[in-house]
Order: C-alpha cells, then structure tokens, then sequence
C-alpha cells in the first residue's frame, strides 16, 4: 500500500498523555461522518503513523496521525466537535480527513502475484481518485484536503529534502504529476496552483508521454470504489509508458554520478513552488463554517419535537408514546437482499438530484468582450474618452446560467404497525431498508432517521446511520401515534429548520383514529409550510393520507424505486 495505508503495520506504543487521549477520543467522534463508517479509531500523538504524517490501517480499521503536525496547537485546547476551531490545525484536519477519504473509498486490496511496480503505480493512482470521490460526496471537505497537500505531498516527494529530493528522471516527474496534476484534474487543486509542476514534468517526459499518463490518472478518477481489476490494469498501463523505477537517475543528472552538485532540482523546486502557492491561496479562503445553531425553542411545537426526539433517540431511549398498550417491538433482522441493495442503489440516484435547482441567469457587464454589444453604452464610453474623462461605461453585457448548488438532504422516514397494516408488514419493511440506506450512497451530504409506529413510537435507525439490515415487524397495533412519531423526526433532524432539502416519508394507510389525525394534520401543515417536502406511501386499498402530502402507490419497493425517487423529486420541488 501507499504510505498511508499500511495493510500489517508494526505496533506502536500509544499515548498516554491524556490531552493526546482525549483529541484522540474526540477526532474518533468525528470520524464516522467524514468516512461515512462507524468502526473507526483515530489516534493522534507524535510520533505516531508509521513514517507518514498520517496513516489508515484497514485490518485495525484504525487512523494514525503524527501529532508533531498539530504544533503550535496544544492538543488539551483543540475542540474539533466545532469546525471553527478546525481552522487552528487545519493541515492536520486535512491529514484526518484524508485517511477518511482511504476509509471509505480504498476498498479493494492489490491482488496476490502483482508485479510491485504495477502495484506501485496502482496505489499511486489511488491518491487522487480517493480525494476526487471524497469532495465529490462531501464538497466542503476540499478546503481541509487542500490544507493538507503540502505535508502529503512532500511526504512522498521529499521535494523540501535536497539530499533525498526528486531527481530528474521520468519516472520521478511521472510519480509527480500523478500526485500533483492528478489532484488538479480531480478538483483538489487548480491548473493555476499546477502550472510550474506542469512545466517541469513536460520538459522532462514530453508532450506525447505527459498526455498518455494523463488519460490514465483521468481514467482512475473516474473508477468505482472497490474495482481492483481496473486499478491493477492502469497501474499495468502506466508502468508500460514510464517503465520500472530506476535505482539511481541517470549520468549526469542533478545529485547523479558526473552530474551537476547535489541540490535541489528544478523538479523539487517546481514542487515547492506549487506547494507554496496552493498554501496561501488556502490562507485566504474561507474555511467551511459551523452550521447555524439552532435558536432556543420559540413555540410550543418546536418544544414538543425536541422532547419528543430526546425520547425516541436519546440515550438509553426505547420508545416514546401516550398509549400504555402495545409494545411497538421489532420481530427480528435479516440482510438485504441483492434486488433491495440494488434498489437503494437506484433510489439513492434520484434522491441524489431531487434538490437541485434550477439553472439561474445573471447577466452582467463589462469594458471589454466577451458579451453583446450595447451601443448606448459603447457611445456613452467614446462621449466620456472625447471629453477627456476616465470612461466607466461597460458597453458589452453578458448573460451566464449556473445551477445553484445542491443543499444537503434531511430525509424521516415514519412506518405504520398498526393492525390495518399487517397484510403490508413486509413491503413496509423492505421499503423503510431502501429509503433509509438510499441516503448512504447519495452524491449529496445526505441524513436520515427512521420510526415505526403504533400504539407508541420505536426508533429503528439514527441520525447520521445507515441500517444495514432491514428491520421485520408484526403490525399488530391498536391506534397510530402518527402525531409523536413525527414530532420525533422534527426534532432529530430538524425538518422545520432551513438549511437543507428536507423530505418526510409517512408509509401508511392513513387508517387513523380521529385524535391523532387532526394533531398530525397541524404538525405536518407547519412542517409544509417551513419547507419540508412529505412524501406518503399508500396501499392503494382505501387510503386516507394527510392533506398536502404527495401519493405514491406502494407494490414491489424493490421494482419502484425509481418510481419511488421520481415522487420524491416531485414532493421536494413542490414544497420550493
């Protein structure tokens, strides 16, 4: 592997300095949204990493970081539960960051029998590919990941080492521009940032060269997670073009026997510049921020959800209702099957884009083209130059469309048990797994929660957790807690709070008692008019679902999935 996984790693003796231990506890805290697992350990101390300033153990499902990257930060100050406070180490939360990238996307292993410079090559691919599926899942995690380049890339490059620094060999430019350009066509880094990289490869490999090594890193860019065949096969391609690393540069060469002194080489210069440019470009940017804080609560309503959802989610929480009766409890679990993981799949897709928005126009000036010519104002410039003013007309306008960016998804999901439903109880069942797994795999930050309820209300997945598998229940209750169950998910996920593309999933009959229908209208009425999208899931036999709710006849949930994400993407942009 690369130096920052390390497949059967030597031991390291952890810290026991409880500063180290408690920045250790709390970055393990933060992990499992950043990789999208639950499983992981990170610690942090110096000297920790095996080499590396930070490494993923796949076997130990373990993150080391170096601390000697967090100085001048004193670990017992660092509160990384706070992306302000990230911004005071933001290399080494880009180091974190990174080994989450491994995590949740190095998932294939170099086959047995790999020629170790195909392997090599392969895993050298791998490093842009893993941060370009990263930001590409989590968009704002690019500014951390740019924060880090400079310690990675100089990790692999010792380009800041003049005795041990990149020679001026191809297969050292090659190593280079994977590592740099790759980062540039994968959205980490820009062509501008690049340029002197980009230079110094070209002199030394060739147009024609530099093109073919292009069209692989472009290639491995775009490769799914776990594709070991097509790693394998581009890291064959690659050692094919720039052939096996060589054990010394060639005479001549810069540090080579009969060369010219040992320094720096216009590689590792090219190298620094780059890295230097890309560390004040990241100095002015502004960092991700903290999420709003949610105000106190204002009316009885949002009160009523937060006590809710600390019933139904919080520790030690079982379930959550006014009824004695009825114990709302799980049957038991089952793994998905292919067609259902297929399905959440599916689903996930059209969930992916169920918040975008629409292209917006914005048309603009200018003093030069390009745009359309308006001769008002290009007379109004020629009057100001004649009277011997500085001219301030912009004569040429331009209209230019963007699409808005894609906000993040909040997704509830809330499924009926009571008695009317029992012929439904798997369909239900099977369809609750889809939706809320769908979330996992979106494109866009996604998060969802799910509940069963009856006569009380029974949390099946969490905020911020995907099931991995589903859930049977017997639908045996006598009344429909509709009203608490939604509650629960408004204060979990915030439904009524702006922010995101929020959508409720109500799978039911609507077959109700009239006390909670007319209390689940209210809630669901102010949850529309906050923006929340509802999405209910009927039968199809006799159905009452609540007014304002878009309908979507439940069958086969594995063969509608489709179905199921275009009525989604309908609930969504009718709650705009």
């Amino acid at each position: 592997m690369t130096a920052h996984t390390a497949p059967a790693p030597t031991p390291t003796t952890p810290a026991t300095d409880p500063a180290w231990l408690a920045l250790s506890a709390a970055m393990t805290w933060e992990v499992p949204v950043i990789a999208d697992r639950d499983d992981l350990i990170v610690t942090i101390a110096p000297g920790v990493g095996h080499g590396a300033p930070a490494c993923f153990i796949p076997s130990e499902a373990m993150i080391e970081i170096d601390g000697t990257h967090l100085a001048p930060v004193d670990p017992a100050t660092a509160t990384p539960h706070r992306t302000a406070d990230r911004t005071r180490y933001a290399a080494t939360w880009g180091l974190l960051t990174h080994e989450c990238a491994h995590a949740a996307h190095s998932t294939w292993e170099v086959p047995p029998g790999t020629p170790a410079d195909v392997a090599a090559a392969a895993l050298l691919l791998e490093e842009p590919r893993i941060e370009a599926a990263q930001i590409n899942r989590r968009p704002d995690d690019r500014h951390w990941l740019r924060s880090s380049a400079r310690e990675i890339i100089l990790n692999d490059t010792k380009a800041d080492d003049p005795a041990h620094g990149p020679a001026m060999t191809p297969h050292a430019a090659a190593h280079t521009a994977a590592l740099i350009l790759g980062r540039a066509d994968g959205g980490i880094l820009n062509r501008r940032e690049t340029a002197p990289v980009g230079r110094a490869v070209r002199d030394i490999l060739g147009v024609g060269t530099l093109r073919k090594l292009r069209n692989i890193w472009r290639k491995a860019l775009t490769v799914p997670d776990g594709d070991a065949a097509a790693m394998i096969a581009l890291g064959r391609r690659w050692v094919d073009i720039i052939g096996p690393d060589p054990t010394t540069p060639p005479t001549g060469a810069p540090g080579a026997p009969g060369g010219a002194p040992a320094g720096p080489t216009p590689l590792a210069d090219a190298i620094n510049t780059t890295l230097a440019k890309v560390s004040r470009s990241v100095a002015r940017e502004t960092p991700p921020t903290d999420p709003t804080p949610s105000a106190p609560p204002a009316d009885p309503a949002t009160e009523a959800a937060a006590r809710a959802a600390a019933t139904v989610f919080g520790d030690g929480a079982t379930t959550s209702g006014t009824r004695t009766t009825g114990t709302t409890t799980p049957d038991a679990t089952r793994p998905p099957t292919p067609a259902e993981t297929t399905a959440a799949r599916a689903l996930a897709r059209a969930l992916s884009t169920a918040g975008h928005r629409d292209r917006v126009a914005t048309k603009t000036t200018s003093t030069t083209p390009p745009g359309r010519l308006r001769m008002r104002g290009a007379l109004a410039r020629q009057a100001q130059l004649a009277a011997g003013r500085i001219p301030t007309a912009e004569p040429f306008t331009r209209t230019t469309r963007k699409v808005v960016p894609t906000p993040p998804l909040r997704i509830a999901i809330a499924c009926d048990v009571s008695g009317s439903m029992s012929a439904f109880a798997a369909p239900v069942a099977s369809a609750a797994w889809i939706l809320a797994h769908a979330a996992r795999h979106t494109t866009v930050p996604a998060e969802s929660a799910t509940v069963l309820f009856g006569d009380r209300v029974r949390a099946i997945t969490h905020p911020g957790t995907a099931p991995a598998k589903v859930t049977e229940f017997t639908a045996t209750g006598s009344y429909e807690a509709i009203d608490e169950a939604i509650d629960a998910l408004d204060g979990a996920l915030g439904l009524a709070r702006p922010g995101a593309a929020r959508l409720l999933v109500i799978v039911s009959d609507g077959h109700y008692n009239p006390t909670p229908r007319a209390a689940a209208q209210k809630k669901l009425d102010r949850l529309r008019a906050a923006g929340c999208a509802v999405l209910w899931i009927g039968t199809g036999r006799n159905d009452k679902p609540l007014n304002g709710a878009t309908l979507h006849v439940l069958a086969d949930p594995t063969a509608t999935a489709t179905a199921i994400g275009q009525a989604a993407t309908a609930a969504l942009r009718a709650a705009r």
